[in-house]
């Protein structure tokens, strides 16, 4: 049944599904790639659909095939690497020089902020988020198993999402980039 329904769907559940698995992607590839990366997704879940048998292990169905699809877009960068006139061809949009000057300023802030956060939180938050590490890796690296150092991160997160929200109001825009922010009092060392 489920296999019927998604094979009919419409637009939204589709935009629900890029928007569920653009971050994912984002956080490892290029943004000029992430598009291409994304389209791959969704031809490889077109063919996968007939094939789909566990209709209640759709999620993990469909961030097997992203991984995949990042996996081999990788491997195909690694083999056909971009010269400098390809990456010359491609336009290039400036952000405007408002926009990365807030950027700068909460950057600076951010490692402020993780080396503020007790120590098992700023390892895990520094090895996945600053360094790229996946979550396996870095939990290798701390000798811990890796649900441990998923929720280190996602605990340690969420101490920096409080710490940002103590320290500045944060505007973004509809792609969830940083656009302004507004010190609230003298809270931040670095904003004030």
């Amino acid at each position: 049944m489920l296999r019927a329904e998604l094979l009919r769907m419409t637009i939204a559940p589709w935009q629900d599904i890029a928007a569920r698995l653009r971050p994912f992607v984002a956080r490892r590839v290029s943004p000029a790639e992430i598009d291409d990366v994304m389209q791959d997704i969704f031809i490889r879940m077109q063919r996968g659909l007939p094939a789909l048998r566990e209709e209640e292990r759709f999620t993990s169905w469909l961030f097997q095939i992203a991984r995949s699809s990042v996996a081999e877009h990788m491997r195909t960068r690694a083999r056909h690497p971009l010269t400098d006139r390809d990456e010359a061809e491609e336009p290039a949009t400036e952000p405007e020089e408002d926009d990365r000057e807030a950027v700068r300023s909460l950057a600076t802030c951010v490692t402020i902020f993780v080396a503020s956060l007790p120590s098992p939180y700023r390892e895990a938050v520094t090895l996945v988020e600053l360094e790229g590490l996946t979550t396996r890796e870095a939990a290798d690296l701390a000798g811990i198993s890796v649900s441990g150092m998923k929720s280190r991160v996602q605990r340690g997160r969420e101490q920096l999402r409080r710490l940002f929200e103590q320290c500045c109001e944060i505007a973004l825009d509809a792609r969830g980039k940083v656009t302004e922010f507004t010190p609230r009092g003298q809270r931040c060392p670095v904003c004030s």
